[in-house]
């Protein structure tokens, strides 16, 4: 099948949402509590799983019994409250499909709030199941779906499950039940490997978003419970001078833990990929799936879970040819597609409206189609929907990456300059600073204590100021690119040290006559350094995630840096650039820069400075690779 691109034939849709009146929040949460009182009946169940244990869970109906529904399912460690009388003020993944006609069933999975057993996170996939007592979420998935189907008596036979965040990992792992009644599955955000998602990126922790979600979340639940943990109290606004005093992360247990979070304890003692986190990859497990449509759905500037979308939706794709398998990706941060309108993030304007869009025109007809109309037919939709930024626009793929992409290499060059051209012998062989773990270089201008989701956008030139981070970028475009796909950066580098993070910013820099946009009219945007896609590599992993390795001190040494894919628009008259750094205070955790077996574990003193240096000759060339629509 011949692979094609054209723009969405829906953009009078997006201008109409554009310019749409809307209540403000306040009233469309009272609208919308009034019509599920109005409309919905709601019900507690104890769901018996086949090792006995009961799931705890809620199920909405709707008043009108004069036809049957379809039910649509969300499982979730984060709570189904409110509890007792008390309704919820939304239900479904939108508004839209709320007032469709669905029975809305919400559980709390093993272990969490109300229901039994033992909580496990990323539950391990349990491939050759023996007995009744071999669980795992696929088991619960069928066993919940089939106690529905049988005990319901309103609704259609036709369950889809949905999920946003960790729910998304339930979702996915729902699909491996491959249950008769299961007709619809949209991961959404999906975790698909914590050593990827999440805490890690390619070994480095990112530490607010695990310090601050484990102090919480956590925390032991000793018995059943309608109790949420309280947030953990950091004592200041500002992150980067807490995390800096907490020092290395061995004292995160003795000044805060107290040795009560038990992932922590486990993330402590598996640095590496090892069984631990292996088994906690749900992507070698997505095969053999049968009759279920999956519609995995991400933000490209989703702080959280951008590799599992992907990852997900590639796999699927791959072990799983005859499936329905389709993916949207967005100008969404985390879950943005439900929970904001998708027309901005931070100072970075996308032109539309997109989240009403895609509830109604994309998510809406996914389900409907295979719950409420033909699940025996595929649904009408293109199998790759993509938002591609800088040019604010939809595109449709028939795969994802497209096929017609030509790769093509980025070259860094000496005083700061990038091409599409390789070095040539007459050139500096490299650049070099000086990273100090005592000052590293922060990862936002913003204060805050956790993971900005601005970060993804905000204007680099506050790192590119710095000393302890390279700038490179090409001269002033003279054409658009489009880049469609995965990036890889080749790095070559050394280092005095004998470990190191390395930190890989793609840039996309406005001219310095941009105005500013209509969301942000009093925001000068000429000059400005919008970030399209960033990632960190913990240097010790270059050969091996299970087995970490110290660098040679001065000896060049090629790393590997896979920066997630991307479909954006570099502009006439913008530029490229790309920034190399070592520190990412505290998004990221530092590394002492002198080889210890474990960084978790690693003292005051193992924390030094040392000189860096970025390779860009022409025997030891420094690039990126990407592809080119």
């Amino acid at each position: 099948m011949q692979t094609y691109t054209k723009l969405l034939r829906w953009p009078l849709l997006l201008i109409a949402f554009c310019f749409s009146a809307s209540a403000s929040i306040a009233q469309a949460v009272n609208q919308d509590s009034l019509y599920i009182r109005q409309n919905y009946e709601k019900a507690e169940y104890q769901i018996p799983m086949r090792d006995g244990k009961k799931l705890f869970t809620v199920v909405y109906s709707p008043k009108d019994n004069s036809k049957k529904y379809p039910i649509l399912m969300n499982r979730t460690p984060y709570s189904v409250g409110p509890y007792g009388e008390g309704y919820k003020t939304s239900l479904g993944p939108s508004t839209t499909l709320m007032r469709d006609g669905y029975i809305f069933v919400y559980q709390d999975v093993r272990g969490t709030y109300m229901s039994e057993g033992e909580f496990v996170n990323m539950t391990p996939h349990v491939a050759n199941k023996k007995g009744k007592k071999d669980t795992d979420e696929s088991t619960d998935t069928y066993d919940t779906v089939d106690w529905l189907i049988k005990k319901l008596d309103n609704d259609n036979g036709r369950v889809g499950q949905w999920g946003i965040s960790y729910p998304g990992f339930y979702a996915a792992a729902g699909l491996m039940s491959n249950h008769p009644a299961l007709k619809a599955v949209s991961p959404q955000a999906p975790i698909a490997d914590w050593f990827w998602d999440d805490f890690h990126h390619n070994g480095a922790t990112f530490l607010p978003h695990a310090f601050n979600f484990l102090a919480s979340f956590g925390l032991p639940r000793p018995e059943p419970t309608t109790k949420r943990n309280p947030r953990f109290d950091h004592g200041t606004p500002d992150g980067y001078e807490f995390f800096l005093r907490m020092g290395p992360l061995k004292n995160a247990n003795e000044k805060y833990y107290k040795n009560q979070v038990a992932f922590w304890n486990d993330m402590v003692e598996h640095p590496n990929y090892d069984k631990f986190w292996q088994d906690r990859n749900i992507l070698p497990h997505l095969k053999n799936l049968k009759g279920t449509a999956v519609m995995t759905v991400g933000g490209w500037y989703d702080a959280e879970d951008l590799y599992g979308p992907l990852k997900i939706y590639q796999t699927i794709e791959k072990n799983n040819p005859k499936l329905t398998n389709l993916i949207v990706m967005g100008p969404w941060v985390h879950g943005g597609w439900a929970r904001t309108d998708g027309s901005s993030l931070g100072n970075v304007s996308f032109g539309q409206k997109n989240s009403p869009w895609y509830q109604q025109e994309v998510e809406a007809r996914f389900f409907n189609h295979y719950l409420k109309e033909d699940a025996k037919t595929e649904v009408k939709l293109p199998e790759a929907i993509m938002f591609e930024g800088g040019n604010n626009k939809w595109r449709e793929f028939e795969v994802w990456p497209p096929k017609q992409a030509q790769e093509r290499t980025l070259y860094l060059h000496a005083n700061g300059k990038m091409s599409f051209t390789a070095p040539t012998a007459s050139e500096p062989t490299s650049s070099e600073f000086i990273s100090d773990p005592s000052k590293p270089v922060p990862f936002t201008e913003a204060v805050a204590t956790g993971m900005t989701r601005e970060y993804m956008t905000d204007d680099q030139r506050f790192a590119s100021r710095r000393p302890d981070v390279l700038t490179f970028q090409t001269d002033v475009l003279t054409e658009d690119i489009t880049l469609a796909g995965e990036i890889l950066a080749q790095l070559k580098v050394a280092t005095t040290g004998t470990d190191a993070d390395w930190v890989v910013k793609l840039i996309d820099v406005y001219p310095d006559t941009a105005s500013a946009t209509a969301h942000q009219p009093k925001k000068p945007m000429g000059g400005y350094q919008a970030m399209v896609r960033s990632e960190v590599f913990r240097g010790r992993f270059r050969n091996s995630f299970e087995k970490p390795e110290p660098f040679t001190p001065n000896q060049v040494t090629p790393v590997n840096v896979e920066l997630q894919d991307v479909l954006y628009t570099f502009k006439k008259g913008h530029r490229i650039m790309v920034q190399i750094q070592s520190t990412w205070f505290p998004l990221v955790d530092r590394n002492p820069q002198k080889y210890v077996d474990n960084i978790f574990k690693a003292n005051e003193e193992d924390f030094i400075k040392a000189t860096h240096k970025v390779y860009h000759s022409l025997q030891q060339p420094t690039s990126l690779k990407v592809k080119v629509l």
